[in-house]
């Protein structure tokens, strides 16, 4: 755990994916709907799908071409970050995520690097700092790598009842696996523990009350936290400026065979929703509840992939090109805020808190095709945004699926 930082508090989150559950005439989540679009393809209407499904205005695809949906998850109005926003489950990493009590459950993957975690090919000097950061000069022997994972997985344990962990049984398979670095993690075969509900519900309680209940729970069940079946995605910084907590939070993904049992702890989070991406980023345009830009950029990403099997093996495949650090600068224009990203013509070489946007530079917002190198939001109101986008993305990741920009008001609703 790092607390040395000045402006941001480390966190982690979890994008969790889980195949449509089986039910009369329906087919295997395994079986594609239709072909899978590649990420650059165009994408045409599944059959069955109503007519229009793919219109004009939306570039989306149908909810009937997906065989997956997305677990999110409604804060509570009293939350003191983002109240009332459907949020990915996640949440600030705790001292016990970096615990040296880890060793000792992880003792059977001692010999491997990083407890078996495949190596990211990314130079370690362009690494984002929470993993280029020496754990061990902080005083833990706890790669970053493992306790952002730890992190993620008790948190998704603690705000939705979803455990992801290795009984002792699949940890000898596993083990195999990574001596072997067979290609079994292009396989989708992750599930959610199977713990009665009696269990799940004591454990819940005991995790939420300490998270250091989480390595006892670990201990006495004798499982593993399932850090193998999640993949780097992403890292967003929250923007300076910003009243209140700011994260610097990493993304990680992970592909389970079916949708799990799912609980809100009536606490922080109120409400549950299992959705494809196409459907969420839908039910936010129609102003029916709200998700932040990072959700929005995440998901559109993931309208590329409407196929559990495609979106597995291309996370998992990815993740060892390595992650890019975002920090989005913004400013307002022409009634509108804009989000800029790396890559992004504007963008600031300096990024500080006193960093400027040389808006003089900017021409008009209507006409990115005009304009080299973009890579940005344009935040209409707190329910429009419209993704800009001209640069390849780096470290082989996906374009978001775009779509038709939405015209600029003359006053912002924000």
């Amino acid at each position: 755990m790092n607390t040395t930082l000045r402006h941001w508090k480390e966190a982690a989150t979890l994008i969790l994916a889980a195949g449509h559950r089986l039910g009369p005439g329906s087919l295997p989540s395994r079986t594609p709907l239709t072909a899978a679009p590649g990420p650059g393809a165009p994408l045409t209407a599944a059959p069955g799908a109503p007519p229009g499904s793919i219109d004009g205005r939306s570039h989306l695809p149908h909810k009937s071409f997906y065989d997956y949906d997305v677990l999110l998850l409604k804060r509570s109005s009293k939350s003191r970050f983002m109240p009332n926003a459907y949020v990915f489950p996640g949440g600030m990493v705790d001292a016990s995520d970096f615990s040296s009590e880890w060793l000792d459950i992880f003792k059977s993957f001692s010999n491997s690097p990083n407890f078996g975690l495949r190596r990211v090919k990314q130079p370690p000097e362009t690494r984002p700092p929470m993993f280029a950061t020496d754990r061990l000069k902080l005083g833990s022997p706890i790669p970053g790598e493992v306790a952002f994972r730890i992190c993620a997985l008790r948190e998704t344990f603690e705000e939705s009842g979803v455990l992801l962990v290795v009984s002792k049984l699949e940890e000898k398979s596993l083990l195999k696996n990574i001596d072997g670095r067979c290609d079994s993690d292009k396989v989708l075969h992750n599930k959610a523990s199977e713990l009665n509900s009696s269990e799940v519900t004591k454990w819940r309680a005991l995790v939420n009350e300490n998270p250091s209940n989480f390595i006892r729970m670990c201990r006495e069940l004798e499982v593993l936290p399932n850090i193998w079946a999640l993949h780097e995605w992403s890292n967003w910084l929250t923007p300076t400026g910003r009243r209140g907590a700011r994260f610097d939070t990493v993304f990680f993904i992970c592909c389970l065979q079916e949708i799990p049992l799912t609980l809100q702890d009536e606490k922080e989070i109120v409400h549950f929703k299992w959705s494809t991406p196409s459907e969420v980023l839908q039910s936010y345009q129609a102003q029916e509840f709200w998700i932040a830009p990072p959700q929005f950029y995440e998901l559109s990403r993931m309208c590329r992939l409407p196929l559990l099997n495609d979106l597995h093996k291309f996370s998992s495949q990815r993740a060892t090109e390595g992650l890019e650090q975002w920090l989005p600068v913004v400013f307002t224009k022409d009634g509108a805020f804009i989000s800029l990203l790396p890559g992004d013509k504007s963008y600031p070489l300096d990024t500080s808190e006193e960093a400027q946007v040389d808006t003089c530079t900017e021409s008009d917002l209507e006409s990115p095709q005009d304009a080299p190198a973009l890579h940005r939001s344009v935040i209409v109101d707190p329910y429009t945004i419209n993704v800009q986008i001209t640069i390849p993305p780096k470290y082989n990741h996906l374009l978001p699926v775009l779509e038709e920009a939405a015209p600029l008001d003359s006053k912002s609703q924000l």
